[in-house]
């Protein structure tokens, strides 16, 4: 099925790059909604398209309805959505949703989940973008991995169990690695460091996980369980007992994962 007419449902950092990116690509978007008409306006006049804040005054001239709303938002939207075009694909972006929600809804749908971190001050390379499709039907299927493959990105077939395991490993690898950045950023200017400092680290942690597995990357004082260093690090966190838990925690948690592991080789 060769899809062209889009409609956006959201305006959020998923929906803006998305739809951005679908535009340059050669897709049609034809609206945008959302229910904040600061959101909806800023989308739309950079796609150069009407906007609607109103669920009911959402065309239904389009062939593919992209919805990337909260979570908890996803429920109220179905039913008017869906009414608006029957013949149409629906889709949600989101990673711990499964794709049943729609059913009983709409006659067609699925899921067109990119795996990626997205902001909307930062431009993101769809060609770094791996997208975790599922569909009702085997068309649909292959037109979402089609839309995947024309911006560039991979597009892998994942069910709704596999995906939410997917969006728990996201968080693991890029939610709360984003924050120990935070808690060393904090750490580093309250001493009068620079973060940038701590880049080409940050770098190369990440490049070496390309060649080697995770675990075989792992380095530092809990790795090796170095008690003087550890001990050392809790008694300079003393005054914030916070990080001091989250440190402890962390290196116990390292040193037993890596210990399990080289007890079954």
């Amino acid at each position: 099925m060769n899809i062209k007419n889009i409609i956006i449902i959201g305006a959020g950092n998923v929906a803006t790059h998305l739809a951005i990116t679908l535009q340059k690509a050669g897709y049609n978007i034809l609206q945008v909604f959302s229910r904040t008409e600061a959101s909806a306006s800023t989308l739309a006049t950079r796609l150069g398209c009407p906007y609607t804040t109103d669920i009911d005054k959402v065309s239904s001239e389009g062939e593919l309805y992209i919805v990337s709303v909260k979570d908890s938002a996803l429920d109220s939207l179905l039913a008017p959505l869906t009414r608006r075009a029957p013949q149409a694909l629906f889709v949600h972006t989101a990673g711990s949703v499964p794709m049943n929600i729609w059913q009983g809804q709409a006659q067609r749908y699925g899921v067109l989940y990119p795996m990626q971190t997205f902001s909307k001050q930062r431009p993101v390379d769809f060609h770094e973008v791996s997208f975790f499709t599922e569909a009702n039907t085997q068309d649909d299927l292959k037109a979402l991995n089609g839309i995947a493959l024309s911006l560039g990105s991979k597009a892998y077939e994942a069910s709704s169990e596999q995906r939410r395991y997917l969006h728990i490993a996201a968080v693991f690898a890029c939610n709360f690695t984003n924050h120990m950045y935070a808690i060393a950023d904090h750490l580093l200017s309250a001493h009068g460091l620079p973060f940038e400092a701590m880049l080409p680290l940050i770098d190369e942690t990440a490049r070496k996980v390309h060649e080697l597995s995770p675990v075989s990357a792992q380095t530092g004082p809990a790795q090796r369980y170095d008690e003087n260093v550890i001990n050392r690090h809790l008694e300079m966190l003393q005054s914030e007992p916070r990080l001091a838990t989250i440190y402890e925690q962390i290196s116990k948690d390292i040193h037993e994962y890596t210990s399990n592991l080289k007890e079954n080789l």
